[in-house]
């Protein structure tokens, strides 16, 4: 076993690094400005009228219902008029209930219905409607995150402050986002999709500390150059966070009692990025470029619910996500208009973590070095097909793995997958005829064929090549003529295992299973969207089922192997809704879900699903309240829900929780190239509760945080 000192520098100290506390002088020197308040922008779903007739398929197809979550200004409008089935939620990263330079795991949580948890691997990661984390896709500019060696990704290492807007769809996405996208989209738009949109700002800065001395930095500069015809647009920023550890929530303990901060919880954060498209604002042929990437070291804060949790550091983590794409635009074919779209991505990254002996995480006793790189292409086409229309796509991806153990060695690993796909969608009824209690019906089919090999097993036993197939049926109408429409859809995917599924170790504590079959989800949703005496709001009732689900079983001696045993089902009702009263807004989420698993190894044996809470949602209240300062008051709820303790091997029980954020803050027109100032106040967990991501890991206490945004 190999062991190696670190140094004493102490995690989980309440003070203010000496390089946090330069950064922090610099930032606020190179701004000019003080750090003053600002605000927590409300909570508004809001219904969003896009101009879907010509979205791209994987952007904002014309069957989705589009909320999105609304900054300061409270707006009402009618819900979109969709097509066929599926329901999405887009985030405005300018809403100052967004933190400065943020990172994914932090926009997401600011989301209704989703669920973001931090595991036991430091790995932030998203759950819905009953899902897992790997049965989630999240796509960046069309570039999927989740294709590598885990098939997911770390939401809390990717850095979304190039991103225009965040778009999360739930449920029933298009059969054309490629292979394994399962049980949800996350899309990230940096670059794709941005004809006609206005010219980026010239130079936007933003800045945030908070009570425990974290502190983080971004500058984004842009500009728009007219060429002719056409317009060249470049985009390009900084950023940079810190933090010594997270606060530690009232009435939780931890192994080192002396500490204000939980332990291992530190982090320091940086990335840049650089995007480019060329075009022409009224449509046409386009041509676009997209880049980010990020460095970082991070602890892992222990489990606090067993006595051998995972003692682990990851110091050293980068990634680079390289993106061109570019595209015909829409125009005349022999048989009527169609355009063409093809891209090319590059994901890499590496990262090194460490296990250490003991809590005082200064002796190395092992070490794991990974080396990741995956490889996606991507066609896509669309087409009018008599009133309708038709879109076809091909995606393909190669991953690959190299993995160094210390103690160990060397081993390869890749995984090939593909998915050919079509869609097509068809108009019955458009809403100025008189078609009796529904108008506007619009019908949607497609179907896919999806293939995953391994070429590379790190010397293991190789699977054999996995076809499988997927469909999604929709439809959509209007009720009587009005602006309420009906929505609904079925669909049928698959999601192959990953490589670390099936071939890997995990530092000991797995034994590989190369025999794993994909697993396969049938879903269906029924949704109501529209307004109703000033409320708007939405309501779905949706129904899912998995069949051979992977599960992690343990076969003794600390020992576990993933297998298919599971079939989970979940069935609930999803609610929407914005009330406007007066010159303020209230606006919530809440999901009922009904979550039940079945070993079908063992079809005696009763078990509760892990972290699938019968009852969650959001409630908050937002509006003005004196000299232009808004208000806003955001309460959050957890209902009781289970882990598998893998020391008991038994189910626990992880209680009920709730929490309460206040933010305060106002906006200011400035003149010249810097027009606005944002400044906010919040005070996140104002209760001090202890609110539990996963048993034994807690989220933050009460933390003060302050915040500015110029741009």
């Amino acid at each position: 076993m190999t062991h190696r000192e670190r140094g004493d520098t102490p995690r989980g100290s309440n003070r203010l690094t000496p390089r946090a506390g330069v950064v922090l002088a610099a930032m606020v020197a190179g701004m000019g400005l003080t750090t003053t308040a600002s605000v927590h922008a409300q909570f508004i779903p809001r219904p969003v009228p896009v101009d879907t007739s010509r979205a791209a398929p994987d952007t904002l197809a014309e069957d989705t219902t589009v909320y999105e979550l609304e900054a300061l200004r409270v707006r009402t409008t009618r819900p979109l008029a969709t097509q066929a089935g599926a329901t999405a939620v887009r985030l405005n990263l300018d809403a100052p209930r967004v933190f400065a330079a943020p990172i994914l795991d932090e926009a997401l949580r600011r989301m209704p219905f989703f669920q973001v948890r931090e595991n036991s691997r430091g790995e932030a990661q998203l759950t819905l409607r009953g899902t897992e984390s790997r049965q989630v896709a999240v796509l960046v500019d069309g570039i999927p995150l989740t294709l590598g060696w885990d098939a997911r990704t770390d939401l809390s290492l990717i850095p979304v402050g190039a991103a225009r807007e965040i778009q999360m769809y739930r449920g029933l996405s298009s059969v054309l986002h490629g292979p394994n996208v399962l049980g949800g989209v996350v899309e990230i738009d940096i670059v794709r999709g941005t004809s006609g949109v206005p010219a980026p700002p010239p130079l936007r800065t933003q800045l945030g500390i908070d009570g425990t001395g974290a502190a983080a930095v971004a500058a984004e500069a842009g500009k728009r150059i007219a060429t002719g015809a056409n317009d060249l647009t470049v985009r390009g920023g900084l950023a940079f966070r810190t933090r010594d550890g997270v606060a530690l929530a009232s009435g939780v303990d931890q192994p080192v009692p002396d500490h204000d901060l939980r332990l291992n919880s530190d982090r320091q954060h940086f990335n840049g990025f650089l995007a480019a498209r060329y075009g022409s604002s009224e449509g046409g042929p386009w041509i676009a470029l997209s880049s980010f990437g990020f460095t970082a070291d991070k602890g892992v804060p222990p489990e606090l619910h067993i006595e051998n949790p995972r003692l682990w550091r990851i110091p050293e983590t980068s990634r680079v996500v390289t993106g061109l794409s570019g595209g015909t635009g829409w125009g005349a074919t022999p048989l009527g208009e169609g355009d063409l779209e093809a891209s090319f991505g590059v994901d890499w990254g590496n990262s090194r973590i460490e296990e250490y002996e003991t809590l005082a995480y200064q002796t190395v006793a092992q070490e794991e070095l990974s080396d990741d790189r995956t490889i996606t292409a991507r066609l896509v086409g669309d087409h009018t097909l008599a009133d309708g229309t038709v879109r076809a796509a091909f995606t393909w991806a190669d991953t690959r793995h190299v993995e160094t153990l210390d103690p160990g060695g060397e081993s390869r690993f890749r995984q090939q997958l593909w998915s050919l796909a079509a869609e097509a969608e068809q108009p019955l009824g458009r809403q100025s005829e008189d078609t009796g209690p529904f108008s506007d019906l619009t019908l949607t089919a497609g179907l896919s064929l999806d293939r995953a090999s391994t070429p590379e097993t790190g010397g293991r036993e190789a699977s054999d090549p996995l076809v499988d197939w997927g469909a999604r049926v929709g439809a959509s109408a209007l009720v009587a003529g009005g602006t309420t429409r009906l929505h609904a859809g079925v669909s049928r995917r698959v999601r192959f295992p990953s490589l670390r599924e099936l071939y890997s170790g995990a530092l000991g504590r797995f034994i590989p299973n190369p025999n794993l079959d994909p697993e396969v989800l049938v879903a269906g949703e029924l949704g109501v969207t529209g307004e109703l005496e000033g409320v708007d709001g939405q309501v779905v009732l949706f129904h899912q089922r998995w069949s051979d689900a992977i599960v992690r079983s343990s076969v003794g001696d600390g020992m576990f192997r993933r297998e298919n045993r599971n079939r989970v089902t979940a069935t609930g009702v999803e609610l929407l809704a914005s009330l406007r009263l007066g010159a303020s807004h209230l606006g919530g989420d809440l999901t009922l879900q009904g979550v039940a698993l079945r070993d079908e190894l063992a079809p005696q044996t009763e078990r509760e699903p892990e972290y699938q809470p019968e009852v969650f949602g959001n409630l908050e209240l937002s509006g003005p309240l004196a000299l232009g300062v808004w208000g806003s008051a955001a309460l959050g709820y957890v209902g009781p829900q289970y882990c598998v303790n893998p020391e008991l091997e038994a189910d626990q029980r992880l209680d009920a929780s709730g929490r309460l954020d206040l933010m305060l803050g106002r906006e200011w027109r400035l003149g010249g190239a810097l027009s606005t100032l944002q400044t906010s106040l919040a005070l996140d967990n104002l209760t001090d509760a202890a609110v539990f991501d996963q048993c034994g890991l807690p989220q933050p206490g009460r933390t003060l945080r302050l915040q500015v945004r110029v741009r």
